[in-house]
């Protein structure tokens, strides 16, 4: 199982970073937005296997932790929070749902189909809300916090 949880959190880290030289992220962040993409599947894959909790539960929470390091990231590194929080989200988009909804909706299996649309709607929900909830703390209680822990470390 650690084996496995390693390997994934590799994955995610290496094609969080390819879509990082994609968006156009700066060389210097590419290690920040790996391991934020990287944690946040990580988290979002032991919600679903060990924690056997949903895949929209373990999105909710994995993006919980994405907007939440993204914000805390941008504060120390003083750069837009979006260069960290659209490559680390990357790894959660419910793409193999959108692509298994059509799937099964073109070869006529009905049940199939509505089951990974509706999956595939709850995920974009769950990461939705996540964003909102967290991007409901004030960004001057991030400062706060998180600048004072930083420059006390200089």
């Amino acid at each position: 199982m650690v084996i496995q949880g390693a390997a994934q959190f590799v994955a995610a880290f290496l094609g969080t970073v390819a879509f990082s030289v994609l968006f156009s992220v700066p060389r210097e962040q590419y290690p920040l937005c790996g391991t934020i993409g990287g944690f946040g599947w990580l988290i979002c894959w032991i919600c679903t296997n060990p924690f056997h909790m949903s895949a929209v539960t373990g999105s909710f929470i994995a993006t919980v932790f994405i907007v939440t390091a993204s914000r805390i990231g941008s504060t120390i590194r003083k750069c837009p929070v979006t260069l960290f929080l659209i490559a680390g989200i990357f790894p959660l988009v419910p793409g193999i749902g959108i692509y298994r909804t059509l799937y099964y909706t073109l070869m006529q299996e009905s049940a199939q189909s509505l089951y990974y649309g509706r999956q595939t709607i709850g995920i974009a929900l769950a990461m939705v809300l996540g964003i909102v909830f967290v991007f409901e703390i004030p960004q001057k209680t991030i400062n706060r916090i998180f600048r004072k822990k930083h420059h006390g470390k200089n």
